[in-house]
């Protein structure tokens, strides 16, 4: 509703879900992860009311990571506020090189020939990759392991991501988001991405779905999900906020 000349009418704000369903049935797990059961515990023809008992780590199925996930010292879910969960988004697409080649890592230069199309990233945003890479959610092709059972998906390079940070567009408060398991490579098993994104109250996006939905820039991002007491992150009902025009 409008308040005065200018204001939004947030009634035209247009919510889309970029998050998968959680289905045991369907969801990949990052390997090593614990194993996900939903357990029906109360029917409605037995007891009134339907429930189930939910088993899973924080991070299955679409989930934000929180900045102790990887950094000692560094803020745990509980720590961080709304405004670190809601942040301007731009999506950067690299399907065509992903189907290319599984193992693409976006370059500074990728980034930069983005602005140059579309605009300066905002600071403090989520830069999020458009890889395909949700289309094989429910297929082991998710995983993307080789028969050494090595991981393959896509992700960002060290030298863009530090470019983020020390230009600001990953400022105090930030996101990589990205339809795989990490915003690292898979091949890239010392983590390298995670463990410079993961400082002060920065944060990713993981296993995203529906990136069709998300426009190249104007839109923002809200991840909800529970916050759990020392919590490394938490799976989630991640939304793109969409005002009208973007």
């Amino acid at each position: 509703m409008r308040d005065g000349p200018g204001a939004t009418d947030l009634r035209a704000v247009r919510l889309v879900s970029l998050s998968h369903v959680n289905d045991p049935a369907t969801t990949s797990l990052f390997p090593g992860d614990p194993p996900f059961t939903l357990e029906t515990v109360a029917t409605i023809a037995s007891d009134g009311y339907r429930l189930q008992a939910v088993c899973q780590g924080e991070h299955t199925g679409t989930h934000w990571g929180a900045p102790g996930h990887f950094n000692a010292g560094e803020a745990l879910a509980d720590a961080l506020d709304p405004g670190d969960l809601f942040l301007p988004a731009v999506k950067i697409d690299i399907r065509e090189r992903c189907r290319a080649d599984p193992d693409h890592a976006v370059t500074l230069g990728d980034l930069r020939a983005w602005e140059a199309e579309h605009g300066t990233i905002p600071d403090q945003a989520a830069v999020v990759l458009w890889s395909g890479w949700a289309e094989r959610w429910g297929t082991a092709s998710f995983a993307g392991l080789d028969e050494r059972g090595v991981p393959h998906h896509p992700g960002f390079e060290v030298d863009a991501v530090r470019w983020l940070v020390e230009t600001g567009r990953l400022g105090y408060r930030g996101a990589l988001g990205t339809e795989a398991f990490s915003p690292d490579r898979g091949i890239d098993r010392t983590y390298p991405v995670s463990r410079l994104l993961y400082r002060r109250h920065r944060i990713s996006l993981e296993v995203l779905a529906n990136l069709a939905s998300l426009p190249p820039t104007g839109a923002w991002i809200l991840a909800g999900g529970q916050i759990n007491r020392a919590g490394t992150g938490s799976p989630a009902q991640i939304f793109g906020v969409i005002p009208p025009l973007a």
